[in-house]
């Protein structure tokens, strides 16, 4: 009696085990449908929450840096390539100063990237309503929602990361080359936001290696590719070669600052939201353990290969961030199944989870909190980055308080130093209505913008007890704290109760001094 053929499983179909009958190759499938609409719909609601809340609270420290380094355009920076400071240059000059005008690009990318969530679903086998929830459980993450609220590398980084993916997903249904093509401007671009995409790069490289599709390295359009985001990315490696190397020196200081290999382990349940670890897990698992999912099992790989280098080098708890879009597309498919051989008590349980994990992020991630309320929310224990955007003109106005006790003829040569790039910045930004000088600092590349003229005599206005001693043992007179900084909030963020310092009398000329205030953390 002939055997009846076994029906090959569709890429929505849940896979059945070891059974299962190898899958047809990606190339030969025909994608489900887009889900216009619903992508859209999400990607555009994200966006407009994210503007709806821009301009509350006020600027984050590495935006005040942001806007300074972008007077100095350079094609790079010790720590981070040049494009998000000419950004800023160019919202802040466009738009005149405005605080969502500057946070504006970052939430489009987010809505991109979201929409990129989706149609990498579709293009693993995800019908509309796997597109549907990859692309919902993307956008209220809580990296998603923390990074695409400010003006920050991470969300152009994870940027890139997905767009990579979606281009080689996508060459592997179609074989068109000029998808692998498009690789080169994406990964050229995504250097000159961050370098972490060199880490997903070689992720993917060995991924396929030890995988496959084995093929995708011998395509010519692939090298092709590689030598234009070399080109792309040569300016700004030009800059670090010829100036010391300053991102591998930030390195070690990133290594010392993390919370070792098991907070960085942990935070990645945190930083997705605890509620979709279920469903990214769904995803790893079906990526390396399933039939169906077998052509994209590079992609679980690739994660895999990505953590462990983080956790290996001490990088921090966001830098595989880029790499979950892929887990949540696969993830998305397998819950989708799991939906459908259950009854309805499983659609409940998954829509409120969705629910509580949306909430819980939106209130830890977002500045929806009055200011004198936020100090006293889960937001100000968890949230970091929502502190750092508090006090910053209270600050600068406790400056200005000790720069117009001095007389006059100390104030025409008063010298303002700061411990760290935010601080600078924010005088920068609110100092010069207060009569408040240009301020200088050994932060990073505040240091290489320069010392003051060796003519300015001083005093010294040292903001932050880390520069009040460094300068003490080179002041003539006693150094004294003068002020210390209130932001009147409750916040504590890093300058609440930061010393005010004042030292005159310098032994040295700044030239001379300047190379010893030099710092990276």
């Amino acid at each position: 009696m002939r055997r009846q053929a076994r029906r090959p499983v569709t890429p929505t179909e849940p896979s059945t085990g070891a059974e299962d009958p190898a899958p047809s190759p990606p190339e030969r499938r025909s994608p489900p449908p887009i889900a216009r609409t619903a992508l859209a719909t999400v990607a555009g609601l994200t966006v407009v929450v994210l503007l709806a809340v821009a301009g509350r609270y006020g600027y984050h420290r590495d935006e005040l840096y942001y806007l300074f380094a972008g007077r100095h355009l350079a094609w790079g920076y010790d720590d981070q390539p040049p494009l998000l400071p000419a950004l800023a240059r160019l919202t802040d000059s466009l738009s005149g100063g405005s605080l969502t005008a500057l946070r504006l690009p970052t939430a489009g990318v987010v809505g991109l990237t979201v929409l990129l969530v989706g149609l990498l679903t579709r293009e693993m086998g995800g019908d509309r309503r796997a597109q549907l929830l990859a692309a919902i459980t993307w956008a209220t993450t809580g990296v998603t929602l923390v990074s695409g609220h400010l003006l920050s590398t991470t969300p152009y980084d994870i940027l890139c990361w997905t767009m990579i993916a979606w281009l080689v997903v996508r060459w592997l249904r179609t074989r068109h080359d000029r998808l692998l093509l498009a690789l080169g401007p994406v990964l050229g671009i995504g250097l000159q936001a961050k370098s972490l995409p060199l880490l997903f790069v070689a992720a993917l490289a060995v991924a396929v290696l030890v995988s496959g599709p084995r093929e995708l390295l011998r395509r010519p359009a692939l090298w092709v590719a590689a030598a234009i985001a070399v080109a792309l990315w040569a300016p700004n490696l030009w800059w670090q070669a010829t100036h010391g190397w300053p991102q591998l020196e930030m390195s070690e200081v990133i290594r010392a600052d993390t919370d070792g290999p098991l907070g960085v382990l942990a935070s990645q349940f945190l930083i997705m939201g605890p509620p979709l670890a279920v469903i990214w897990i769904a995803g790893l698992w079906r990526l390396l353990r399933t039939a169906d999912a077998r052509p994209y099992r590079f992609l679980g790989w690739a994660y895999l290969i990505v953590l462990g280098l983080t956790l290996a080098t001490g990088g921090r708890e966001y830098y595989p961030a880029g790499a979950y879009p892929a887990l949540f597309a696969a993830g998305a498919i397998a819950t989708v199944g799991w939906l459908a051989r259950g009854d309805r008590a499983r659609r409940v349980a998954l829509a409120g989870g969705l629910v509580v994990n949306a909430v819980a992020n939106v209130a830890i991630a977002l500045p929806i909190y009055p200011v004198r309320v936020m100090p006293h929310t889960p937001q100000a224990m968890i949230n970091y980055d929502a502190g750092e955007t508090i006090g910053w003109p209270e600050l600068v106005a406790t400056v200005a308080d000790v720069h117009r006790s001095l007389p006059a003829a100390e104030q025409a040569t008063a010298v303002i130093l700061t411990s760290n790039y935010g601080e600078a910045g924010a005088i920068d930004k609110y100092g010069r209505p207060l009569g408040l000088p240009t301020p200088y600092s050994g932060h990073l590349n505040f240091w290489r913008w320069g010392p003051p003229a060796d003519s300015t005599t001083g005093p010294v206005i040292a903001v932050g007890e880390r520069v009040g001693r460094q300068l003490a043992p080179h002041c003539g007179s006693a150094t004294v704290v003068v002020a210390r900084h209130d932001n009147g909030y409750g916040v504590e963020n890093e300058e609440q109760g930061e010393s005010i310092w004042l030292c005159r009398g310098l032994d040295r000329p700044w030239s001379q001094l300047w190379p010893e205030l030099r710092h990276l953390g």
